[in-house]
């Protein structure tokens, strides 16, 4: 149910439609703006409960304490059996955007670069609601694969950004 490659997704701006290439390059354009500055890059993913769902993820970067930018991609619509399933998917999908970017930025900006800054992933899960089962699983499942988990309510890539448009 995931989509593949998040190299072949495309990213939405406020101004136009992008490639995954194009996005790495608006990041990397961004913090040669102020290389000093210290930031944060987050991934998250969210989607409606419905019959058929889309995945909406968003990568941000997040000039600490001055503001930031941020990008969108949907996936295809898809079934999925239950909230556990949907939300372990909106978890993979953000773990495959983040696996992908943190490869390609390491690349171009060096270990330097990514190990004193963060790059985390944001999971739409919290301490009330349905969602609160799932929460200590969907965290592990994100550090396993190296990144440090974020839930609500300072998932904001997820519940803020992505939310916005599912």
């Amino acid at each position: 149910m995931i989509d593949a490659n998040p190299a072949q997704f495309r990213f939405h701006t406020p101004y136009r439609v992008i490639s995954f290439d194009e996005v790495v390059q608006e990041i990397i354009a961004y913090i040669a703006k102020s290389p000093k500055s210290h930031y944060s890059v987050m991934i998250g993913s969210d989607s409606r409960a419905a019959a058929m769902s889309e995945i909406v993820s968003a990568i941000a970067v997040w000039k600490i304490g001055n503001g930031g930018r941020y990008f969108w991609t949907k996936s295809a619509e898809a079934r999925y059996a239950s909230l556990r399933d949907r939300i372990y998917q909106e978890a993979m999908q953000s773990i495959l955007v983040a696996q992908e970017l943190r490869s390609i930025l390491r690349d171009r900006l060096g270990e330097e670069f990514f190990w004193n800054n963060q790059l985390a992933v944001h999971v739409d899960v919290g301490e009330n609601g349905p969602t609160r089962e799932l929460k200590e699983g969907v965290l592990g499942m994100v550090r396993g694969f190296g990144f440090e988990a974020v839930a609500k309510p300072d998932a904001v890539a997820a519940f803020v950004l992505a939310d916005k448009h599912t």
